[in-house]
């Protein structure tokens, strides 16, 4: 599978954790159910992405809030939601993916699963994180 279609599966099943209060282990498995092509390093990739946001979420969430203007974590659609926790995930913890890589798929991913606003949002607030981004792969080479 692409790139785009598993960060696609994980920010379903970021999203199912955050509604149905399902494990990670269990979100992951689901968004598999019928996904026949899907291969072992397919699953592995959306899993180490799920668990890695589920994992580091406080301090995402607390990235998310100095951030976000004007909005509150509670008052933003639970895709978008999902969609920029994904994102902030990989800008700070996937170093072997570019940063406008990261950026421009979650705006799609936006597009895609919400609304033609929400992918302006979710790059208005992307904008914020990609600084603290570069600061950490920045600090990381040293």
């Amino acid at each position: 599978m692409r790139r785009h279609d598993l960060r696609a599966k994980a920010v379903q099943a970021i999203y199912q954790i955050e509604v149905g209060k399902s494990s990670a282990q269990e979100a992951v498995r689901h968004v598999f159910e019928d996904e026949e092509s899907a291969t072992d390093a397919d699953r592995t990739y959306v899993a180490r992405l799920v668990e890695g946001t589920v994992a580091a979420l406080p301090e995402i969430d607390g990235i998310l809030k100095e951030r976000v203007q004007g909005w509150r974590l509670d008052r933003i659609a639970r895709v978008d939601l999902a969609i920029l926790r994904l994102a902030v995930f990989e800008l700070l913890y996937e170093w072997d993916v570019d940063v406008a890589t990261i950026a421009d798929e979650a705006v799609e991913l936006a597009k895609q699963y919400s609304t033609e606003e929400s992918g302006r949002f979710v790059n208005g607030v992307l904008s914020r994180v990609i600084p603290l981004a570069h600061e950490r792969r920045a600090a990381a080479r040293s």
